[in-house]
């Protein structure tokens, strides 16, 4: 009997992550947002932009993150733990030749 309650449980578990609601969404994306602009180095004449995957993966938040400046442009991803609220930025990428 246990065991049936816990895969049911188990089953459910993923369907009421996917029910949050549009605020908490909302919310999420705020975070990541802010994680990631934090870790950002650029001049103040910079265009930044950074655009945050709606949803992310089950344990990640990502966002991709451009740094335009009269060289060049930079492109970087942006990891968010959504367990512990932590972002790391990756390298920029370098341009195929």
């Amino acid at each position: 009997m246990k065991q049936g309650l816990a895969g049911v449980l188990l089953a459910v578990l993923p369907m009421t992550a996917w029910g949050s609601s549009d605020e908490a969404w909302e919310e999420f994306r705020k975070a990541v947002d802010q994680g990631c602009r934090a870790l950002i180095e650029a001049p103040d004449a910079a265009e930044v932009a950074v655009e945050v995957n709606p949803f992310g993966s089950e344990s990640y938040g990502a966002a991709l993150v451009t740094i335009d400046i009269a060289e060049g442009r930079d492109r970087m991803i942006c990891i968010f733990d959504k367990g512990t609220g932590k972002a790391e930025l990756t390298a920029a990428f370098t341009e195929a030749e």
